[in-house]
């Protein structure tokens, strides 16, 4: 069977594990610095095995010998795992949304003789899919925006948020740069700006933008669409809180310490909802046209326990790419983008009823 090492026990890595572990034809070692995180999953026939992924060399031994790693850490650890994989020549799998990190990611894929697929979650990962999806069905693009938000179902605080995933993750779409074409040129816009507000089945949201949700798709459409852009959905207030933290407050210079307060004081939930909502406008058999993709998808019981909205889309991803892969639908090495999975590839996969859009239960 294929062996598999997973990086990292935290919310997203254990939610890859479980996945992976039910589909049945994968051998699966997980692996991290925090015995606590590793006692928290439990899951049949996983091995643990205890490793800093600072030490390159406990990582070379961990990895030697495998097929496939996944990283889920911190996204400035990425790097030096893409560098031991190609040179091991296992294929690489990570969630990031850094855009410095994916750039280097792909110069190493160049020599790679092994897949090198990063950004493999959410957003970016299945809304960009999506977003190439429906272009492909018009013959001029105008317009392509996308829109995503994994958001507590109970918001009880000033922010209107709960922890869901990576703080680090979260922290870094708040205060880096943001790409997207604007009147056909590529360009560089200011985080936690465009604000707008839509709404969608009867509740009002806001939008606006954050950094590393396009993944590689402004690459991808360059020179074929007019404007394109990325934005983060909370509920109404949230984006005007955040910017008092991230600016007035300066704490964008103070990365560590707007961690620590986030992490303090505001707790994490299972209970949230991932919004995805993609509109694309242009012109399709001579006329101006549009459409829409909406999902609302609801935390899931999997294997007798309860995983959010967040942990099951960013990990059925993961999942259903490195299935591509190794099924011979994607290429075998070199630097794979998401939006070379065709949408129906990956829904018809195994890991494709995760996306289910649900009712709330």
């Amino acid at each position: 069977m294929t062996s598999i090492v997973i990086l990292g026990a935290g919310k997203i890595g254990a939610a890859i594990a479980q996945l992976l572990g039910d589909a049945g034809d994968y051998t699966i070692t997980i692996a991290d610095s925090s015995p606590e995180r590793l006692d928290r999953i439990s899951i049949k026939n996983l091995e643990k095995a205890s490793v800093d992924a600072h030490n390159l060399q406990s990582l070379k031994t961990l990895l030697d010998g495998r097929d496939i790693v996944i990283s889920a850490l911190p996204f400035f650890l990425n790097v030096a795992v893409a560098e031991i994989a190609a040179k091991l020549g296992l294929h690489y799998f990570d969630l990031t949304e850094d855009i410095t990190t994916t750039r280097k990611i792909k110069k190493i894929a160049k020599s790679a003789k092994s897949v090198m697929m990063p950004q493999c979650g959410l957003a970016p990962g299945f809304v960009g899919i999506v977003a190439r999806e429906l272009a492909r069905t018009f013959d001029e693009l105008e317009t392509v925006r996308m829109r995503v938000g994994a958001l507590p179902q109970f918001p009880t605080n000033a922010l209107k948020y709960n922890l869901t995933w990576s703080t680090d993750g979260l922290i870094n779409e708040y205060c880096n740069p943001c790409e997207a074409i604007v009147e056909g040129a590529q360009r560089e816009v200011l985080p936690l700006e465009g604000y707008e507000e839509f709404a969608l089945d009867g509740v009002r949201y806001e939008a606006f933008n954050t950094s590393g949700g396009l993944g590689t798709l402004c690459e991808t459409l360059e020179g074929r669409v007019y404007n394109l852009d990325y934005k983060t959905v909370r509920y109404p207030g949230h984006r005007d809180l955040i910017k008092m933290l991230v600016d007035d407050l300066r704490l964008s210079n103070r990365r560590d310490l707007l961690k620590d307060v986030l992490e303090t004081a505001i707790p994490m939930t299972l209970q949230d909802v991932v919004l995805v909502f993609v509109t694309i406008s242009g012109i399709k058999n001579g006329r101006l046209t549009q459409e829409s993709f909406a999902r609302k998808i609801y935390g899931k019981e999997i294997s007798g326990k309860l995983w959010s909205a967040i942990q099951v889309t960013t990990a059925a991803g993961a999942c259903g790419a490195i299935d591509l892969v190794v099924n011979g639908t994607l290429p075998g090495r070199g630097f794979v983008r998401q939006e070379d999975i065709a949408l129906d590839d990956l829904l018809d996969g195994r890991f494709g009823q995760y996306w289910s859009q649900e009712t709330k239960g």
